[in-house]
């Protein structure tokens, strides 16, 4: 049987693909119908007073289009991404992936790059027997750039409430 984590970390690698291939169909087929995305201007803007909402909510067809464009646009230099961590609801029926993202893309006609650069908080609900991808952080750097231990660490709110009053 397969577990919720092998599933969740299924979902981040078939998004990676989708990028990879530049595969828009098959990234909007992740998205849960509620799906809303805020982004930081750059990787450094932790402060959510910075950021902006540039998609909207989720509407399949807006979000295929405007990722369709990205992919005839630019070219993909590379796709790098690692899942440091992935936390289960106590529930069983929410999740969500760390995720560190190195994407640079070019412009075909300008040869300009940009880059995609930090990491995610993935949040992924599930809906009947289907896991669907429902929120992201944008990509943010952080000073401690090492792997954490989570040993120890509060995984419901129960733990968390006692964790933070000791």
């Amino acid at each position: 049987m397969i577990t919720t984590e092998e599933v969740i970390r299924a979902l981040v690698d078939t998004e990676t693909a989708a990028w990879n291939a530049r595969d828009a169909d098959t990234l909007v087929s992740l998205f849960h119908p509620d799906t809303v995305w805020p982004w930081p201007p750059d990787s450094a803007a932790h402060d959510p007073m910075q950021w902006v909402m540039p998609m909207g909510r989720f509407e399949r067809e807006r979000w295929r289009r405007s990722w369709q464009a990205l992919f005839e646009r630019h070219d993909l230099v590379h796709n790098k991404r690692e899942t440091l961590r992935i936390a289960i609801s106590e529930q069983g029926d929410g999740a969500f992936a760390v995720v560190v993202v190195d994407t640079l893309w070019r412009n075909r006609i300008t040869k300009q790059s940009f880059h995609w650069k930090g990491r995610a908080c993935k949040v992924y609900t599930q809906v009947g027997e289907r896991w669907l991808f429902l929120f992201q952080t944008g990509l943010l750097e952080y000073k401690h750039r090492h792997r954490l231990s989570w040993a120890g660490q509060p995984s419901t709110w129960s733990e968390a409430a006692v964790h933070n009053n000791s």
